[in-house]
């Protein structure tokens, strides 16, 4: 079974009408369905990164990120080293 990736869906004889559909979306992305499977998505100027570019996390970030990773999984790994 294959995930949408979005809780907006359209037919193909929806597209017809491509302004409805993104109208109707209100800014975000739409699956695209043909015969009960996505064929593809409808991505709206809005939904895309045109006005914010990613940032990209500073190695303090990782680290910190790294050191909760590591709080949380230190419990299961006592465990498993205790079996």
């Amino acid at each position: 079974m294959t995930r949408i990736l979005t809780n907006h869906i359209a037919t193909m004889t929806e597209m017809r009408e491509p302004q409805k559909v993104l109208d109707r979306a209100g800014g975000k992305p739409v699956a695209v369905m043909k015969n009960s499977r996505c064929v593809g998505y409808f991505v709206p100027a809005e939904a895309t990164l045109q006005d914010n570019p990613p940032r990209y996390a500073t190695m303090e970030e990782v680290m910190e990120s790294l050191e909760r990773t590591r709080e949380q999984a230190q419990p299961v790994l006592d465990y498993l080293k205790d079996k």
